[in-house]
């Protein structure tokens, strides 16, 4: 290999067990990632997942909020998607440029349009090809570790094919998704198989710089990542729904369930209030690429709002709000 694999950067600095903040698309932006750093901070933090391809083009411009981050935020991962190589590469230097601590490339996302492109959980069925994109990246990333997300295999298991593959690269870590491509979320994810991922890992990289194995799957709170550290081996666990509603979630001082109500319904205002910031601004032009719809807040809303007496009820008000001064005012007249 003509790079230097052996780059475990800001990964090798964390304590275990790791715990980390999954990407999840339209949910994990830059404006919720930010109150969660503010009240919550977990170990690591990814962005949502970005296209290496369309980093490359002409709306290079309009994916860049995908790729806004702060200080406060650190270590930062991006985490980015594709099948070119030379793509990825390019999209690797610009993400290295910006000043990340490290990058993922997502080999996981069941999307059929990623994986039309060959990228997602399609990387799974072209081994050979996912170890290109991945020495791409790494070329790219010259001092920054790369990552992979994936999943136990596409219509079945096949970890035990899939993964050596991946531990060949000797990746800085990989998030093994306890779940097939076909199976999506649909039953109960397999933590006995992502188990099977760290002997695969004793296995077939036995060093003391061994590539890290993180879990990702139903985990519902910091309880239940520790147990399945314990239970499972592995180095550290990734929390992706868990996170809805609960900025809280990664805050080792404080229980979610404690949280008072009104302090819920305030985050869940400067919460919209930050999105709007970022968001809606209207430019001197009146043109601004880094719209995004505020009905975006309306999923968080439904997580913020439940579990109390009048809940339903303001969830109804909440979800015909257009703008943070509303979602404010409809608030302040509980």
């Amino acid at each position: 290999m003509t790079y230097n694999a052996m780059i475990k950067g800001f990964w090798k600095t964390l304590s275990k067990p790791i715990f980390a903040l999954a990407p999840l698309a339209n949910v994990t932006d830059a404006a919720f990632r930010r109150v969660i750093a503010k009240y919550g901070k977990p170990d690591v933090m990814f962005t949502e997942f970005t296209s290496a391809d369309g980093l490359c083009s002409r709306g290079r411009e309009m994916l860049l909020m995908d790729l806004w981050y702060t200080e406060i935020e650190r270590p930062i991962v991006a985490q980015l998607f594709g099948s070119n190589p030379e793509h990825m590469y390019q999209a690797c230097v610009l993400a290295r440029e910006l000043g990340f601590d490290g990058i993922d490339i997502n080999m996981g996302c069941p999307d059929t349009s990623v994986e039309k492109q060959g990228a997602g959980a399609g990387h799974i069925k072209n081994p050979k090809r996912a170890q290109e994109v991945i020495a791409a990246a790494m070329r790219g990333a010259e001092h920054l570790p790369v990552s992979v997300k994936t999943r136990i295999g596409y219509f079945k298991n096949t970890l035990d094919e899939w993964l050596p593959y991946l531990l060949e690269m000797q990746l800085a870590a990989i998030t093994v998704h306890g779940r097939t491509r076909k199976e999506m979320s649909l039953v109960p994810a397999h933590w006995d198989v992502v188990a099977h991922a760290v002997e695969l890992r004793n296995k077939y990289d036995a060093g003391l710089n061994r590539t890290l194995i993180l879990g990702n799957g139903d985990v519902q709170d910091l309880d239940d990542a520790r147990e399945k550290v314990r239970q499972y081996g592995v180095d550290g666990v990734m929390i992706g729904r868990g996170i809805f509603g609960n900025p809280w979630r990664f805050n080792k001082e404080i229980r979610v369930e404690d949280v008072p109500l009104q302090k819920r319904l305030e985050v869940m205002c400067e919460h919209a209030e930050l999105f709007e910031a970022l968001y809606k601004k209207d430019a001197p032009d009146g043109k601004n690429p880094f719209k995004k719809s505020f009905d975006v807040m309306k999923k968080h809303f439904k997580a913020y709002v439940n579990g109390f007496d009048g809940a339903k009820d303001l969830r109804i008000k909440l979800m015909e709000t257009k703008n943070a001064q509303e979602v404010r005012a409809v608030v302040s007249g509980l």
